[in-house]
């Protein structure tokens, strides 16, 4: 399985990424080990606001791409369950492929 996520920063931001060991790479994020992302590391993750779960990396790099490209109120939208993947990408991923996980 891979995983598409976004975390919440203590500066109110929204980081997306895209990993295959999920809890491995939040650690990361929290504890700003060498291998964290140039944002966290200057961003504080607070939470982590939503995490996909797919079968590979093609699928979970697609939709890390879109999220990264959706305005911030959008990306609120998302995590607040107001709207959908499919609702938010009509035409652009196929949904199907994606389930919303709770960690």
């Amino acid at each position: 399985m891979y995983y598409t996520y976004m975390l919440r920063c203590k500066d109110n931001s929204i980081y997306t990424g895209m990993t295959k060991d999920i809890k491995r790479r939040l650690e990361e994020h929290m504890q700003k080990t060498e291998k964290c992302a140039k944002y966290t590391i200057s961003h504080d993750v607070i939470k982590v606001e939503a995490v996909w779960e797919t079968e590979n990396r093609a699928n979970a790099s697609k939709l890390e791409y879109h999220l990264k490209h959706l305005k911030k109120q959008q990306k609120e939208n998302l995590i607040s369950e107001i709207v959908t993947l499919k609702e938010i990408f009509p035409g652009k991923i196929e949904s199907a492929l994606y389930n919303k996980i709770h960690i």
